[in-house]
């Protein structure tokens, strides 16, 4: 028995915190049909955060898992947002927009004192992290209303200094994940490995729990990591075709026509590595570009191209954010998806 046992979930699956891809709606969905329910927060600043948890409450008084970035923001650089421009030219051409004014672009906000006081008011049964742990008094006043505390760990080493510096239960999130890599201590890409290395490895070299994360996209996905030893999984690109979530419209037709498979880690987008499905801009820059401001200034260029194209009805320089098994990926309401997850027959 763990913590996690004491949540009250009706099955040890977490919805993966998905900025910019969901909302509210699918956290509470999730956590009403047993699962736990997760709100990223790092697109929030401190009054829409105070907005949507408040929005959460009124739908369910199940627990919740509130997720922050704990990256450091970097200086304003504008020469190399300038450099960056400088390489999107042709596609503003092309779609005949103008480029923004450099600037800092912050897309991505960091776990701060602000944010923080939000959370105290509202006091989420769990919180998460991304890239990392928070300064040690931001840890100190999250758990001081008694959260549990997740991050993610991308190596055993990661996983290791998490425990040490105070992380509840650790995330190991394999190289199939979608989205954002959680990697912190180095920019070190050989050595992500995937789920089924890194789960049994980290179990071994960590006390507290371990969640599964990556790649985990159907029921058998979901007891292969159980068989494992992970406490609880976590589950992301297969709950982006539920109606709850908030995708645009070409993404969601990718995932569901059965014939999104290529995925790729691209910077391009943010900065930073993050797995998703790969685009015209991934193809004819590269996926992993050089020169990419760091993270997240990169994304403030795109602005005006990706909406320009998904406009003209084209996800060409949209980030399309996915795992490397979108087999999971289905039209129907978050509960049922997690009950299928879970394994209930006929769904």
């Amino acid at each position: 028995m763990s913590w996690i046992d004491d949540l009250g979930l009706a099955w040890p699956i977490l919805q993966a915190p998905m900025a910019g891809a969901q909302g509210v709606e699918l956290a509470a969905a999730v956590s009403e049909a047993g699962g736990l329910g997760a709100l990223p927060a790092a697109m929030l600043d401190p009054q829409a955060l105070d907005a949507a948890l408040g929005e959460y409450r009124a739908r369910s008084a199940r627990p919740l898992n509130v997720n922050a970035f704990c990256h450091e923001a970097p200086p304003p650089d504008p020469e190399a947002l300038a450099r960056w421009q400088a390489r999107l030219a042709p596609y503003y051409a092309e779609y005949g927009v103008t480029p923004p004014e450099p600037a800092s672009g912050a897309g991505r906000r960091p776990f701060d004192a602000a944010a923080c006081e939000v959370l105290e008011v509202h006091r989420p049964t769990v919180v998460s992290f991304h890239f990392g742990l928070p300064a040690p008094a931001l840890l100190d006043r999250v758990k001081a209303w008694g959260a549990r505390v997740l991050s993610s760990a991308t190596t055993v080493e990661e996983a290791r200094w998490l425990e040490a510096h105070g992380a509840d239960a650790i995330i190991a999130q394999g190289l199939e994940a979608g989205g954002h890599r959680g990697s912190f201590l180095h920019d070190d890409m050989t050595t992500q490995v995937g789920t089924l290395a890194l789960v049994p490895q980290v179990r071994e070299a960590v006390a507290v729990p371990v969640i599964a994360a990556g790649g985990i996209a159907g029921p058998r996905s979901v007891a292969a990591a159980r068989a494992l030893g992970a406490a609880a999984v976590q589950v992301g690109t297969a709950f982006l075709g539920c109606p709850e979530s908030t995708i645009g419209e070409g993404h969601r037709r990718a995932l569901l026509s059965g014939e999104a498979r290529h995925t790729a880690l691209t910077d391009l987008y943010s900065g930073r590595p993050a797995r998703g499905l790969v685009t015209r801009l991934m193809r004819e820059l590269g996926p992993m570009g050089e020169g990419v401001p760091a993270f997240p200034l990169a994304t403030a260029a795109l602005a005006p191209l990706r909406a320009a194209a998904e406009a003209a009805g084209s996800s060409d320089f949209s980030p399309l954010w996915a795992g490397q098994d979108t087999s999971g990926c289905r039209a129907v309401p978050a509960a049922r998806q997690l009950r299928w997850l879970a394994g209930e027959p006929g769904l």
